[in-house]
């Protein structure tokens, strides 16, 4: 069985692996695999470079089955706003709000942060690097559905390989805005705990013996002791496990304020924001420039509906 197609003019000129994937669907690793396989052509002559050039008119063959495609690709959505404080042709910074999911899933296959960003920035469109990565192109790191704040998104394979690489070594900077229940005794703090997945619940992490290592760096900004009594924190993550800031503030029984997930039953009903809006903000994030090695930092307000609840503490009489 050969597969055979037709290079469109949209096409002329792109490198053989972007092109197909762009025709079949499939992941630039998957159209890898086949050319370094022996299994790709152009017209008579067999491909044995993914990055040689095709053009318009031209016929690209694929000996036997395809692998399955993996993911589908996001569309683009003009309608998901999406706050961009900072964009130049590698990296796009987003100031992300509660509420948005940062890339399609099981749970949410459209209106995400990703279907936007394609709707303003369509050369990401060609960033799935491996097929796991199909739905989330130049998605390096994230935030929950219920955080806000900042994150930073890859446009090139230069810049996600250098994002990746300063994440892996601990050299991006975030800092995040916590309201814990209760009162912190001490003015800073380390919490270094490893964090894994629950082993009945696969969506919830826990700290167990033999997660992830994981170290979450606090200071006390402020504290509410009127009933309830809660401690707003700032917290700098020097590791970026899943839900690595909500675990390990609930692991020393101060949860996020908010956080349905996390804080336990004896903390009480108040609940001053929305279902699964936790007192969560990306306020600080800093790296290394992909090309120039120029340090950005960019910084975040708290969001009005945090700052809301901060002013109901703080106009509350001694």
């Amino acid at each position: 069985m050969t597969e055979i197609w037709t290079v469109p003019g949209a096409l002329d000129g792109e490198r053989v692996d972007r092109a197909l994937a762009l025709l079949t669907g499939l992941s630039r690793s998957a159209v890898d695999a086949l050319v370094e396989g022996g299994r790709v052509t152009v017209g008579r002559t067999v491909v044995a470079s993914r990055s040689r050039r095709v053009h318009a008119g031209e016929r690209v063959r694929v000996a036997g089955a395809l692998p399955p495609a993996g993911p589908p690709a996001p569309t683009a959505d003009a309608g998901v706003d999406v706050p961009v404080v900072w964009s130049d042709e590698e990296v796009i910074v987003v100031d992300k709000p509660a509420g948005l999911v940062v890339h399609p899933g099981a749970a949410h296959v459209a209106g995400t942060l990703v279907n936007g960003l394609l709707a303003r920035f369509p050369d990401l469109a060609g960033l799935a690097g491996r097929e796991e990565q199909a739905d989330r192109p130049g998605i390096v790191h994230r935030l929950d559905k219920g955080t806000s704040g900042l994150l930073v998104v890859a446009r090139t394979a230069r810049a996600r390989d250098s994002l990746v690489a300063q994440l892996s070594r601990r050299s991006v900077g975030r800092e995040y805005v916590a309201l814990v229940h209760g009162s912190v005794q001490s003015d800073a703090g380390l919490i270094d705990a490893p964090v894994g997945r629950s082993d009945t619940e696969p969506t919830r992490m826990r700290v167990q013996a033999g997660g992830r290592q994981a170290r979450t760096r606090y200071r006390v900004e402020e504290r509410f002791e009127l009933p309830p009594p809660a401690t707003l924190l700032r917290c700098q993550l020097e590791t970026g496990r899943t839900h690595q800031v909500r675990v390990h503030l609930a692991s020393i029984g101060h949860p996020v304020v908010g956080d349905d997930r996390y804080g336990p039953r004896q903390m009480g009903r108040w609940q001053p924001l929305p279902a699964g809006r936790p007192f969560l903000h990306a306020a600080v994030l800093s790296f290394d420039h992909p090309r120039t090695g120029e340090r950005l930092s960019f910084s975040s307000r708290i969001p009005l509906d945090l700052r809301n609840v901060l002013e109901w503490y703080r106009a509350r009489p001694e």
